[in-house]
């Protein structure tokens, strides 16, 4: 064996130790790597089959007249539902099953939070019927009674109003009426006439009364303002909106 070969040995003799080394520190973190993957996965099964998944919070925001704890109940979630299965699409559907809500969006948050954002249907009138106040929605439902102290002051009265038709066609035209003008009635009374099986009369809240029929009320309410604009606050008496004429009241009449 001449020098040139021996110095090779020496050589691959130092570095065999070396190389020992680089492959046991190489399969330990191999092994690290797999049992940490391992202890994951357990943690993560641990984790998903413990109360520790399910929703801590359920938040309600958007709702006006609707209690927060019925949005939660037409949601069908609990603290009990585990975070991971809400499913949000499932979850809106069915809370705008309920008759107030007409939209409905699911949010997560951290940690385990659920947000529920409503749009409720507007209240266009309350059907006030033997001391009983029951709202009436802008989709024409007629809802649970309520306490006088939940009504909206910017909601009209329908005063003892008993055909549910009448109601609807009601309804209808107020939704489709200017907001800044139907704020302004007090109380719709339903007056069928031979002549006009459609008559209502209405109480605004200047105080002034008006004559008018619920087929064309969406229409000629429109010109409520312009017509007070002519008169006098001193100047009582019945607008027709039929006629758009101006009758004041006799002293018997006031």
């Amino acid at each position: 064996m001449n020098k040139m070969d021996k110095g090779k040995l020496i050589v691959l003799e130092d570095r065999v130790p070396k190389l020992k080394e680089q492959r046991k520190h190489k399969a330990n973190k191999r092994l690290i790597f797999y049992l940490s993957l391992f202890f994951i996965l357990i943690l993560l099964i641990v984790y998903s089959q413990s109360s520790l998944s399910n929703i801590s919070k359920i938040e309600v925001t958007g709702n006006e007249y609707v209690d927060s704890k019925d949005v939660v109940k037409a949601s069908g979630l609990s603290t009990k539902t585990s975070y991971w299965e809400v499913d949000k699409a499932k979850v809106s559907e069915a809370v705008e099953k309920h008759p107030e809500i007409k939209e409905a969006t699911i949010d997560k948050g951290f940690p385990n939070k659920v947000i529920i954002r409503v749009k409720e249907y507007n209240r266009i009138a309350y059907v006030f019927s033997k001391g009983t106040y029951f709202p009436v929605n802008e989709n024409g439902k007629v809802l649970k009674a309520v306490k006088s102290s939940e009504i909206s002051s910017s909601a009209p009265l329908l005063v003892e109003w008993d055909d549910p038709e009448a109601i609807q066609e009601m309804v209808q035209e107020l939704s489709k009426a200017p907001t800044s003008v139907t704020t302004a009635i007090s109380e719709i009374y339903y007056v069928p006439k031979k002549s006009e099986p459609l008559h209502i009369e209405l109480f605004m809240n200047d105080g002034r009364e008006v004559s008018a029929k619920i087929s064309n009320f969406s229409e000629k309410i429109v010109y409520y303002p312009a017509i007070i604009k002519q008169l006098t606050p001193d100047q009582e008496g019945v607008i027709d909106l039929e006629g758009n004429s101006f009758t004041p009241y006799k002293k018997k009449d006031k």
